[in-house]
């Protein structure tokens, strides 16, 4: 069977109208992704587990329904990352430990996806529970660039990335604690954003006050991005953190034409080195918001306590939510994972009072920045895809990293700071690999950052929407 190109080719816009009018049905997506996964999907192992006859069920069930009770999304077909449970479907976090686990229940966040009328076909790959920014595994083994097989897709939403480039998703879910969503986006040429904490709601975790993680909407355009975010987004009984809807529409906002008036450029954020083609690649797209008329100037907050304060609120998260699996399963977990958790377990409350401290600065210097400006640009990754046997990038531009996280600095600095963040494609290296540029708003400002990052996407015009067939390296 042959997938239908002009299907896997057409936006997640396009096909929802399209479900609207009845020129499709949810049953014809379903059948031109698993054409296109057959063709494509063992060159790069996105989606190890699929679910399609639950899939057919849920789209027949929706077909049934009049036009208007369907949900944004309408019927159209959703992949869900492999660290969020779907009822009856293998949800294995990337581990061993779990490699057989079905849940009865589904996540919140998944939930809120059925009920606005998206179908869940897929899970996508993902790290040993979302630690290290490279996608790999001993469940499913590693997920491969489709822009160069023998390059890394990034991670930790790196399945989720790949599906989107290749054609086998249009609309795919991610999480986000240190760069998750943006990482695999700038890798793969795809959208990726980590909303404001609380706008997505999600069954908590163990650490149920924690918000460095957070679930997030990857597309292949800013607009299909947007619509996933409205599928995505409200107030859910079970997640104390999350916010209200308001009733307005990201999609709206993706289409209505503002533009900022003043943007900052920064090549490092201040705390990072930077591989220096990917640093003038994000600088000549950063400065093509000058044909708009937008001001663009080089600036950036005060990250300097970002290291710090990062290492040892992302070690207490770990040491809250994962102790028990260390104390029963140690043998069975990889070693960045233990290292986290052991260094959890070590810390002091000296340590984790300072660490609050400078979060808490951190983020009222962030909000004063966005008084005078209404956007931050930056890399979204300060490297290419490197090799994927690498486990992660232990050195850039001269400087040698002290741990596994430490290069992910440019996007781990955003998470503390509570600001939403996209990254988009900007432009490609020597090698023809992708590069992402970081589009960052103030707190709750995603309205903001998809109305820019949607005027930029125009101007540049990389006609990154059209998925590509693997290419071997």
């Amino acid at each position: 069977m042959t997938a239908d190109r002009t299907l896997i080719d057409a936006t997640a816009c396009e096909l929802v109208d399209r479900l609207r009018d009845g020129d499709v049905t949810g049953g014809d997506l379903l059948d031109a992704l698993e054409a296109r996964i057959g063709e494509v999907g063992r060159a790069v192992n996105a989606l190890p587990t699929l679910c399609f006859a639950r899939a057919r069920e849920q789209a027949t069930e929706l077909q049934r329904r009049p036009v208007a009770e369907r949900g944004v999304l309408a019927g159209l077909p959703v992949a869900i990352k492999d660290l969020t449970e779907v009822a009856g479907v293998r949800t294995t976090f990337g581990s061993p430990i779990f490699k057989d686990n079905v849940p009865d229940n589904s996540d919140i966040l998944v939930e809120t996806l059925e009920r606005n009328g998206g179908v869940i076909y897929a899970k996508s790959n993902t790290p040993e529970f979302g630690a290290g920014a490279n996608t790999f595994n001993e469940v499913f083994g590693a997920t491969r660039n489709p822009w160069n097989t023998s390059r890394s897709a990034a991670g930790s939403s790196g399945g989720s990335a790949v599906a989107l480039a290749t054609g086998m998703a249009w609309l795919a879910h991610g999480s986000d604690m240190g760069g998750s969503l943006r990482n695999p986006a700038s890798f793969c040429g795809i959208v990726g954003m980590r909303p404001s904490p609380g706008r997505v709601g999600a069954t908590p975790g163990p650490a149920i006050e924690s918000n460095l993680g957070q679930e997030g909407p990857m597309a292949r355009t800013v607009e299909d991005l947007a619509l996933m975010l409205d599928a995505m987004k409200g107030e859910a009984p079970g997640d104390p953190l999350s916010l209200p809807d308001d009733g307005s529409s990201f999609l709206e906002a993706a289409r209505n034409g503002d533009r900022p008036r003043k943007v900052a450029f920064s090549r490092d954020l201040g705390i990072t080195p930077v591989d220096p083609e990917v640093a003038a690649v994000c600088e000549q797209a950063a400065r093509r918001f000058e044909d708009a008329g937008v001001i663009v100037e080089e600036a950036t907050p005060d990250f300097s306590a970002a290291h710090d304060c990062f290492q040892v609120l992302r070690a207490r998260s770990f040491a809250v939510t994962k102790a028990e699996l260390l104390a029963n399963h140690r043998d069975l977990l990889k070693p960045e994972v233990i290292w986290n958790i052991e260094k959890g377990l070590a810390l002091t409350m000296d340590e984790v009072v300072t660490a609050e401290w400078q979060r808490n600065r951190m983020f009222r210097n962030v909000a004063a920045f966005f008084v005078d400006y209404d956007l931050l640009l930056s890399p979204a990754t300060i490297v290419a895809p490197y090799p994927v046997e690498q486990r992660f990038v232990e050195s850039c531009d001269g400087h040698v990293f002290d741990n596994y996280v430490e290069w992910l600095a440019i996007a781990y600095a955003i998470t503390l700071v509570c600001c939403p963040a996209l990254s988009l494609p900007c432009g490609f290296t020597r090698e023809t690999l992708p590069v992402g540029l970081q589009i960052v708003g103030p707190c709750r400002g995603e309205a903001q950052v998809l109305a820019g990052a949607r005027q930029l996407e125009e101007i540049l015009d990389l006609n990154t929407q059209r998925p590509i067939d693997p290419k071997a390296g």
